[in-house]
């Protein structure tokens, strides 16, 4: 093993290992190596992957990511129909956050991607997939429960229950407690948007959350919605892929979403 590392080193002319008494650790020429590795190896996985469906009669493979906003409240419709109508075209769907989706499809993980509209989609080629509104999730008895809407600013006074640190969602609210010059009183964060209906129902603060998710969540947990009036509480879901000419099957894919919403 020794032999093959210098002689690699000697090839690429750096080092990639440092060797110390309990061991070796890479350098960051070596870090790097590792990471086109993995990269390299999980490619050749999906290429395997995707080669064997071949052989099973399908005609085509799309690789998409996509944030949790769009994959609780619309994909599972849209892809439905998409895949009834392309019997022989399969679909790889993995959750991101939305800066995660951007990255990963410039970075060729994916096709395509469905992010949030106030990403920065970068050198991607973006397209509107549908549009959202949040709102927050208490129970019946919380002081704002009987309100038919508030602003983010009248709820700074009651602790509020977020979802993890690379969300949109929380960075929305983080990015305009700031701009008021308030606090935002976060108990908690939490992975998911059913663990965020949770928290709220035991009490431990308000959940800000898509309103196609609380139509779906809310309801058997006893919730209550009330609409946030911001303007950034208004949101949108973009579809991005790289620039240039997508597979036929992802291609269609494209197509399907862009026409799906309202």
């Amino acid at each position: 093993m020794s032999k093959r590392l210098a002689e690699l080193e000697l090839t690429l002319g750096c080092t990639l290992m440092v060797r110390e008494p309990r061991g070796m650790r890479p350098t960051p020429a070596g870090e790097t190596l590792l990471h086109h590795t993995r990269r390299m190896l999980a490619s050749a996985e999906q290429i395997a992957l995707e080669l064997a469906e071949h052989a099973r009669g399908v005609r085509g493979f799309v690789r998409m990511l996509a944030n949790l906003s769009a994959i609780v409240q619309f994909l599972p419709e849209d892809l439905q129909a998409f895949l009834a109508a392309q019997e022989r075209i399969r679909v790889d769907l993995e959750e991101r956050p939305s800066g995660g989706v951007v990255a990963g499809v410039e970075e060729g993980a994916a096709d395509l991607g469905i992010c949030a509209g106030s990403t920065d989609t970068r050198s991607l080629v973006a397209h509107r997939y549908r549009g959202d509104r949040l709102v927050l999730v208490m129970p019946a008895g919380h002081p704002l429960a009987g309100r038919e809407a508030v602003s983010l600013s009248e709820t700074l006074d009651y602790d509020h229950v977020g979802m993890h640190a690379a969300s949109s969602i929380y960075a929305a609210l983080r990015d305009e407690a700031r701009r008021l010059g308030r606090p935002l009183r976060l108990r908690i964060h939490v992975p998911s948007f059913d663990a965020i209906c949770r928290m709220a129902q035991a009490g431990m603060g308000l959940g800000t959350v898509p309103e196609g998710v609380y139509a779906l969540l809310g309801p058997p947990m006893r919730l209550t919605a009330v609409p946030l009036t911001d303007p950034w509480a208004q949101r949108a879901l973009t579809l991005v892929v790289r620039p240039g000419a997508l597979p036929p099957a992802a291609a269609l894919l494209l197509e399907h979403l862009r026409t799906a919403g309202p």
